[in-house]
């Protein structure tokens, strides 16, 4: 027969709710009683029945997060932020991948109801809240990390994307640039938002919005690279090719920067390049790749202490939006040579 917390409790004489509490981290408990429950733990190699303490709690202490791909390094990194977060609550995160796809999210986000999660983390790329109201019915508590849905009054954890676009696009007009391209993200409050700050940049340094410098990427996350590189090639094929190019994330970046140098040219003395996202390889690359830094691993912390927020209050229309900061991160892939006044300056 497996080990119970009663046969724990008994063989040390106290409670089954010390033993529980003990479980649970509580701090109520002396050091010296967790000492010796935790050691009787580990001589009878107990295990919590987590379905049966499900049944009594009402709680599975389990998480869905929901993002469109797992082999994007922002999202994986948000991810690291959410886990370490979680697990000092005794709470597990269970991750899925929706590939860009809003069928596999809607599929996705049933499967984590089914699993009676406490709460679910998604990076959405749908845009109705059909299946938002879905999980309101189901009375669990959600949050929007990263993307947000237009007409959805929901928790939120993410950046100021338009201000984001706005700083990168600065950026390359501060290093010199004066033909400066866009390659765009998907149709998402990201990539819109990011496009937004584009055009508010150039219009408040007085350049003019040219839409064959805007050059959609194929998918935003999904072979973002690949998206990148050929986007770029778009851009290199114009008869007055632009000599900077803010992309909509960091992998597309890659791609891109790929691209121009295949092409025969420098980065950045022919076309300075700046992502968003500042992966924590940027600075390992061929170039450097400069980069704003949306700080993925607070993003991830966050939104796991407004996801437990959320699961103690039981308040499932809580619509807190936490912002975090962004700034540009500059590196060699805009630090390029201009001339004023004939002297060579270093710029970006």
């Amino acid at each position: 027969m497996s080990v119970t917390m009663k046969d724990i409790a008994r063989d040390l004489h106290v409670s089954v709710v010390t033993v529980s509490k003990v479980i649970r981290n509580n701090p109520d408990i002396s050091k010296e009683t967790r000492r010796r429950v935790l050691k009787r733990i580990r001589e009878l190699d107990y295990h919590p029945n987590l379905a049966a303490r499900a049944l009594v709690t009402g709680k599975t202490y389990s998480i869905g997060l929901i993002v469109p791909d797992l082999l994007h390094p922002f999202f994986a990194e948000l991810a690291n932020g959410l886990s370490n977060a979680l697990r000092s609550k005794n709470y597990i995160l269970l991750i899925s991948s929706s590939s860009e796809d809003p069928d596999i999210e809607r599929h996705d986000i049933e499967s984590l109801l089914i699993r009676r999660v406490d709460a679910i983390i998604i990076a959405s790329t749908q845009n109705s809240v059909e299946s938002f109201r879905h999980i309101e019915k189901r009375q669990i508590p959600y949050i929007l990390i990263d993307r947000s849905i237009p007409g959805l009054a929901a928790g939120f954890v993410g950046v100021d994307d338009v201000a984001a676009g706005r700083l990168a696009t600065q950026h390359l007009i501060s290093a010199g640039c004066r033909r400066v391209a866009h390659i765009r993200g998907p149709a998402v409050s990201t990539g819109l938002g990011r496009l937004e700050g584009y055009s508010q940049a150039l219009a408040a340094n007085n350049l003019a919005f040219c839409s064959d410098y805007v050059v959609q990427a194929r998918t935003g996350d999904v072979e973002a690279y690949r998206s990148g590189a050929e986007a770029m090639n778009k851009l290199l094929a114009l008869k007055r090719r632009p000599d900077g190019v803010f992309c909509y994330n960091d992998p597309v970046a890659i791609g891109a920067i790929d691209a121009v140098l295949n092409a025969g040219l420098r980065v950045p003395d022919d076309v300075a390049v700046i992502g968003c996202g500042n992966l924590h390889y940027n600075a390992w690359l061929r170039v450097p790749l400069s980069s704003v830094d949306q700080r993925s691993l607070t993003i991830g912390e966050r939104a796991a202490k407004l996801a437990l927020s959320l699961i103690k209050s039981k308040n499932m229309n809580k619509s807190k939006r936490i912002m975090v900061d962004v700034k540009v991160v500059a590196r060699a892939s805009t630090q390029r040579e201009v001339t004023w006044d004939n002297k060579v300056l270093r710029a970006g």
